[in-house]
């Protein structure tokens, strides 16, 4: 064999190697083990990964890598070029194999942000994205921050520069990019306090933030933007209006749906990011406990009688209703809706939109006209009034079962202004099979929340008697420490929460509960609610809050109304 070949086979299987051949190894090993320690670790310990586990996963592999290199070729009796090539080849793939799964396992992980996920191999990404400007087709246009494209995919160019369009156009981006940046879900531009001045605030994880002032000429002026983006009638301030944009910064995109209203001192405009996103969650994403869950597929494996969804003004009550829908099958079972605003389309699902500008529409006529077709599941995302309700109660449950929407905090609260928005007791109480009250808590961000020691007064308050002395409960942060230096939480940008998840109260309701309900004994309904042991919202978010997914105070806001506290004054626009 040729004394310049890599790899030598002496008959009693000694392997002799070339003195150059660990040099490329080594080489090739030292620019992987750059990218793990100077990119993947400290991408982990930014972001609270698990640093050590991810560390001795590439060690080992470094490691296997390496013997392959060695080893591989004189077991598959390759010598010469060619059990080089194989060797290297090996100990490549197996050290890319270890970033690739790094950055496919990392790129899942919601404690890393969208704008700090890694890229191809974990070599690029790791920083926020540089938005990209986009500076139009038109002659001395401005450069601006956002794309957007209108319902009919046509981008909205930007104005010329230094013209009065161009500072709206500016002034209306800036106030959604501040949205966008505090990880809000919704923008609310309304009439404020005063005869001449407005107020811009945005929902952070279902809580309202944010308060901006605005000159009223300037805030029209805002709103109109918005307005004709979506190609609504800039001129019509009264009717109820809404449309869809489409808005990219850099490789962020968002629909946002534009909606604009009439109101008490003028008008009101709402941007509501994401709306199908939003809701838009399978049944065993919403938050209920392990029981809850198995009672919501007892309550949707029948077609008969009606269920109430209960919940607060953009407080999931619509999120629960399409996630209770789509546990039906919409292909052996015929399932429909009656909506006003329909946020989601849902496969197999017919959804009748209610148009309240048609002269003649009547909302309970249009009910009625849905259940005279005997649908197997029927859902009625709205019960504005009386006429809607009997129109409910009078259905033929024998075929038919209806999901109705009420507002109300609790099960006992739905069903109380069930049976008076009927009006006949009797009627309202015939056809009642379940009641499902949720409210929205929000979760704490694990990337910061703070452990500490429950004392046992604490404990008391929140009836757990069983309660160990010290037992460990979290509240929020909104900071980490990165390179011993406290810096706001990159995940939650310093609000200490991230996200919301639902607490439920579902509770069957059954003949004597349907009798209490028909003589309008309401006491004694709560004592047999009571006695059926279901739980309640407040036992709910208890029990999230002992297992770490919230906090004392969350427990406290949604159960007793006490909010966290508002800036005093609007900050000026």
């Amino acid at each position: 064999m040729a004394a310049s070949a890599p790899y030598l086979l002496a008959a009693d299987a000694l392997l002799l190697v070339s003195p150059w051949i660990p040099l490329v190894y080594l080489a090739l090993l030292a620019g992987w083990g750059w990218v793990v320690s100077t990119k993947l670790d400290k991408h982990a310990a930014r972001f609270f990964l698990p640093r050590q586990s991810w560390n001795i996963f590439h060690l080992s592999v470094g490691m296997a890598a390496l013997l392959a290199a060695y080893i591989l070729p004189p077991i598959a009796g390759l010598t010469g070029w060619a059990g080089f090539g194989v060797g290297l080849g090996t100990m490549f793939a197996l050290l890319v194999m270890s970033l690739f799964a790094y950055q496919t396992a990392t790129s899942r992980d919601s404690r890393v942000p969208e704008a700090h996920k890694l890229g191809f191999l974990g070599l690029t990404g790791g920083g926020p994205k540089k938005p990209k400007e986009n500076t139009g087709e038109i002659k001395g246009a401005g450069r601006v921050r956002l794309a957007i494209k209108g319902p009919d995919k046509q981008t909205v160019q930007p104005p010329v520069a230094d013209s009065a369009d161009f500072t709206v156009r500016t002034a209306s981006e800036d106030l959604l990019v501040k949205v966008l940046d505090d990880r809000g879900s919704q923008l609310d531009v309304q009439p404020g306090s005063g005869a001449q001045q407005y107020h811009a605030s945005w929902l952070i994880d279902g809580l309202r933030s944010g308060l901006m002032a605005m000159p009223a000429g300037d805030a029209v002026k805002v709103m109109d933007f918005w307005k004709a983006a979506a190609k609504l009638d800039v001129q019509d301030r009264r009717r109820k209006l809404a449309g869809n944009v489409t808005v990219e910064r850099g490789s962020e995109r968002h629909v946002v749906r534009v909606s604009s209203q009439g109101v008490q001192g003028g008008m009101r405009m709402t941007l509501l990011l994401n709306p199908e996103v939003a809701v838009k969650r399978k049944a065993d994403e919403l938050g209920l406990l392990e029981e809850q869950f198995k009672l919501m597929q007892e309550m949707t494996g029948s077609s008969r009688g009606l269920v109430l969804l209960a919940g607060q003004a953009d407080g999931g009550r619509t999120t629960l209703l399409y996630s209770v829908l789509a546990m039906h099958d919409a292909y052996t079972q015929t399932v429909q809706t009656v909506e006003m605003e329909p946020q989601l389309t849902l496969e197999g699902v017919r959804h009748q939109v209610f148009d309240p500008t048609v002269e003649g529409a009547d909302y309970s006529t249009l009910v009625r006209s849905m259940l005279r077709r005997d649908p197997d599941v029927l859902g009625v995302a709205e019960v504005p009034d009386a006429n809607t309700a009997k129109e409910i109660a009078r259905a033929d449950y024998k075929r038919t079962r209806v999901y109705a929407q009420l507002k109300a905090g609790s099960a006992q609260e739905a069903v109380e202004g069930w049976a008076r928005a009927v009006g006949e007791p009797e009627m309202a109480a015939k056809s009642l099979e379940w009641v499902v009250a949720v409210r929205l808590m929000r979760r704490l961000c694990t990337n910061c929340r703070v452990p500490y020691a429950a004392s046992p007064e604490l404990l008391k308050k929140l009836g757990v008697n069983d309660g160990k002395p010290g037992q460990q409960l979290f509240k929020k942060g909104g900071q980490v420490l990165i390179k011993n230096r406290p810096e706001v939480c990159p995940l939650c940008r310093g609000n200490g929460y991230f996200d919301q998840s639902g607490c439920f109260e579902i509770v069957r309701i059954g003949e004597e509960e349907r009798d209490m309900i028909a003589q309008g004994n309401f006491p004694a309904l709560r004592a047999a609610m009571k006695k059926q042991g279901a739980l309640t919202v407040q036992q709910s978010a208890i029990r999230k809050a002992l297992a770490g997914l919230s906090s004392v105070e969350e427990v406290m806001r949604i159960t007793t109304g006490a909010s966290p506290a508002q800036p005093a004054a609007p900050a000026k626009a």
